[in-house]
This record gives structure tokens, C-alpha cells and sequence, in this order.
């Protein structure tokens, strides 16, 4: 099973993907934790992209499709694999449906979570408030300029999924169980 989860920065994703690892097993191919985990580890490819991820800014996607690459070779014995934050660009997106089908392997499902902005700036805040980890893409000014670049550059992967695939549209302004228990029913119909 290979799954695409959509939406803006803070719209759930994380979340959602820990209810679907704990429930089917499924590994969770998030660009965010990859590249924060790089940083952290200061890899070369964590040095390059330190700054860019402080600034909010969308990292290239030549490095992007590349770690996915990897990462899509690494998981090939897992029953699943679900894409948070990737892919967020059509290059992006065809990319994936090229390393999909050399790996013998299709995308089975792709679920967006939709969001109110407001009041995903006000969860955001929260998020950051009451973390012990400070992330340094929680800033408001940080999260308006990821807002932004999500808008233009990433939005349009919505119209692209939905004229090529059955694109699922789930009400991200749920609680978390009702977003779970949709997804779930997704999953189990796949």
C-alpha cells in the first residue's frame, strides 16, 4: 500500500500517520522528519538544508526526489508506506509515479486533509506552546511564509491527483479520531 497524505503545515499529517503505522504497520516517509533528522545529525545533506528549512522555504526538489529514492528502496519489505509532505510539486509527483513503477509498485491512495488557515495558525501556536521540542518552522512568521509557498507551489498537486486518481477529501478540522476512523475506512476498502 502506498499512500499520499496531502494538506498545509499542520493540517494533521503527523498525526494521522502515527494512527496508520500503530494500526497497519506501515512505514511513514515524512520529507519533514527526514530532513529535521539530518539536520540534527548534521549530515551533509543536513548542513545544505538548515537554512532552508529555518527560512520555511521548499527544499529543491532534486534532493527531495533523490532522498525519497532512497528511502522508497529501504522500505520495500514493509506493508505500506505512507508519503507526508511529499510529493509536493507535479515534478515531484511524476517522480514518484516513476520510482513507484520501476519498484513494480502503484499508488493506492491519496487522501487530503483539508483545513480552515485560522485556525490551523492558532493549532500551530499551541503545537508550539505546549511542546518540549522546539521546532524552528513553529514560528507564526514561519508558518505564514510555509502557507504561502503551500498555496502556490503545492496546491496544485491537488488538481493534478484529482484529474489522474480518485483524490479523498477528509475534514482535517475534525477531531482526530473522526479523521482517523475516515481513513481507516479508506484503507480497509483499498
Amino acid at each position: 500500500m502506498n499512500l499520499i497524505l496531502l494538506g498545509p503545515p499542520g493540517s494533521g499529517k503527523g498525526t494521522q500517520s502515527e494512527f496508520i503505522i500503530k494500526k497497519y504497520g506501515y512505514c511513514q516517509l515524512s520529507t519533514g522528519d527526514i530532513l529535521r533528522q539530518a539536520v540534527a545529525n548534521n549530515t551533509s545533506t543536513g548542513i545544505i538544508v538548515k537554512d532552508i528549512l529555518a527560512s520555511g522555504k521548499l527544499v529543491g526538489d532534486e534532493l527531495i526526489i533523490k532522498i525519497m529514492e532512497e528511502k522508497l528502496s529501504e522500505t520495500q519489505s514493509m506493508p505500506g508506506r505512507i508519503f507526508d509532505g511529499f510529493p509536493r510539486t507535479i515534478l515531484q509527483a511524476k517522480s514518484l509515479e516513476d520510482l513507484l513503477f520501476r519498484n513494480e509498485m502503484k499508488l493506492d491512495l491519496i487522501i487530503e486533509l483539508s483545513v480552515d488557515e485560522n485556525i490551523l495558525i492558532d493549532r500551530i501556536t499551541k503545537r508550539a506552546s505546549e511542546s518540549s521540542v522546539i521546532r524552528e518552522d513553529d514560528s507564526i512568521q514561519v508558518l505564514k511564509k510555509r502557507l504561502d509557498i503551500y498555496n502556490v507551489e503545492t496546491k496544485p498537486i491537488i488538481d493534478y491527483y484529482s484529474s489522474h486518481y480518485q483524490l479523498h477529501e477528509i475534514d482535517g478540522m475534525m477531531t482526530v479520531d473522526a479523521v482517523s476512523k475516515k481513513i481507516e475506512v479508506l484503507i480497509d476498502s483499498n
